[in-house]
């Protein structure tokens, strides 16, 4: 598994390769663990050793883009709502989460058959160990 880690601002304390790490032991059906920085950029993590992504690597650019709008314009509605702990996307072939950090975003991806009442939780543990 190749890591990149590019510590930011507030989130220096995080070790980005660490977190995505313990994501991919929560289950073997995780696919993948990526940090994608507020512009859209992967700063950590990556695939999990011998799985190829679905899609190729320009289209992960504009994934990642998207993610970061997406993540951004959720926060609209914090007030009403309360903040946005994870999101999860259920597609025909994977399972997409999300979890909103301090400046950046945990991107995840499952195979469709893992137990959605326990990873996104295990994995939000993880978030919230990493931050103190």
């Amino acid at each position: 598994m190749i890591f990149i880690n590019i510590v930011q601002d507030n989130q220096s304390k995080f070790d980005f390769d660490t977190m995505c790490e313990k994501v991919f032991k929560v289950d073997d059906k995780i696919r993948s663990a990526r940090v994608i920085n507020n512009k859209g950029k992967l700063i950590a993590g990556g695939m999990r050793q011998g799985l190829k992504a679905l899609e190729d690597a320009k289209k992960d650019e504009m994934l990642f883009m998207e993610l970061s709008l997406r993540v951004r314009m959720r926060h609209e509605f914090d007030e009403e709502f309360g903040p946005v702990e994870f999101s999860l996307s259920y597609r025909g072939k994977v399972i997409l989460m999300s979890y909103p950090m301090i400046k950046n975003v945990l991107f995840v991806s499952t195979e469709r058959q893992v137990d959605l009442n326990k990873i996104p939780f295990k994995i939000l543990e993880i978030i919230k160990e990493s931050s103190t």
